[in-house]
């Protein structure tokens, strides 16, 4: 009992590795084909008259050594030109090395006179041991109505009055011949349109695109900067001679902060500032936008020396149409000399900034203003003194 267990033990991985090579062996069968072919994806075709059309083809050798083939093309009616084509180039002979094939293509010139029934044309490729045909079938079809079509990839887009608004358009030709696409969009009033390449800045207005082909452009919409939050409707056409196309797109614009400085009553003038002594002005931040403006920072800057200062560094929060009022603290130098000055104030939130420049007009301080009226007492005490005292001698 023992060594029948031991033997199939033994037997059992046999089996398994028996298995396996079975299964390998007829992965790695190939049919048995063997010669050569002409061959095509499509054996029947339709084209129209007055055009040009490329049919594509491969000479298949299977397992045969290499030979030169002829090649030429027969029944090719009174007024068609068939050429055949490889590496772009009319050719007149193939050569496929064994188990490999050559690319080849039948170009089809048909007159536009050309009657409408069915054609046979036979490509062949002739050797010294092996000939080979293929018979394709020419339908002659009326032409195809032009029909174009726009797909958007994004139809929708979102920013603030400052974004830039790109959208990128794919126009179709359906239709069986070459046309020249005419563009055009309709946005709300003063809002600014252009169209360019996909992947350039060059500004157009129409593109040619060939037939069954579809080409990329790139609508650009700029809202004016003093837009309202909202959502707004627009809408792009292809025209081409009487066939239109539309697509439907739509451009949000979220609010955002707009920033304005000025002293109050409106007036940007500091007058009877004293060198070296500190001023109080009063400074009204507005916000003219459509949204809040948040955290907003103040700073200021003013001649050399001078210090511009508030009384507090930052607004919590500004809503839409309205102020917030601060004062700035302007410190002229000692040694200002009298006259005017400029002094700017900036406040800043969310990348949105503002500034506006206060002139500050500086008088002499009064401290000094004693202190001369003080030396000229002097001097004129001392001058009295000497008139006196020299004028008895």
């Amino acid at each position: 009992m023992r060594m029948n267990a031991i033997a199939m033990m033994v037997a059992f991985p046999a089996l398994v590795m028996v298995g396996n090579v079975t299964a390998a062996t007829a992965a790695d069968t190939k049919p048995d084909v063997k010669g050569l072919y002409l061959l095509t994806d499509y054996p029947a075709v339709s084209v129209r008259p007055g055009t040009t059309s490329t049919i594509s083809l491969r000479l298949q050798n299977y397992g045969l050594p290499p030979e030169n083939f002829a090649l030429s093309v027969d029944g090719a009616p009174a007024g068609w030109t068939a050429t055949l084509l490889g590496g772009g180039q009319p050719v007149g002979a193939a050569m496929p090395a064994t188990d490999q094939s050559v690319s080849l293509q039948l170009r089809l010139d048909v007159p536009a006179d050309a009657d409408t029934a069915s054609k046979t044309l036979t490509v062949k490729a002739e050797g010294p041991g092996n000939n080979v045909s293929l018979p394709i079938t020419i339908n002659l079809a009326k032409e195809l109505p032009a029909k174009l079509t726009l797909t958007p990839q994004l139809p929708a887009l979102r920013g603030t009055p400052k974004s830039s608004f790109d959208y990128t358009v794919s126009v179709k030709n359906d239709s069986g011949r070459n046309l020249t696409v005419s563009l055009a969009a309709t946005a709300p009033r003063n809002f600014e349109t252009s169209f360019t390449e996909s992947y350039g800045t060059q500004e157009l207005s129409s593109v040619p695109i060939d037939a069954g082909l579809s080409k990329d452009v790139k609508l650009k919409v700029r809202p004016p900067s003093s837009v309202d939050a909202g959502s707004f409707p627009l809408e792009m056409t292809a025209t081409s001679g009487d066939t239109t196309a539309k697509t439907q797109l739509a451009l949000e614009v979220v609010g955002q902060p707009r920033l304005t400085i000025a002293g109050r009553d409106g007036l940007v003038s500091v007058p009877d500032a004293v060198a070296g002594q500190q001023r109080t002005v009063p400074v009204v931040i507005s916000n003219d936008g459509t949204a809040a403006a948040d955290n907003i920072e103040l700073s200021g800057s003013g001649p050399s020396g001078w210090k511009v200062e508030f009384d507090k560094k930052t607004i919590d929060r500004i809503a839409p149409n309205q102020t917030a009022d601060v004062n700035a603290l302007i410190t002229p130098t000692d040694k200002s000399l009298a006259g005017d000055y400029m002094a700017t104030i900036r406040a800043g939130s969310r990348g949105e900034t503002a500034s506006t420049q206060f002139r500050v007009t500086v008088a002499t301080s009064t401290t000094w203003g004693m202190v001369g009226f003080g030396v000229i007492a002097v001097a004129l005490l001392l001058m009295f003194g000497a008139v006196a005292r020299f004028g008895r001698r």
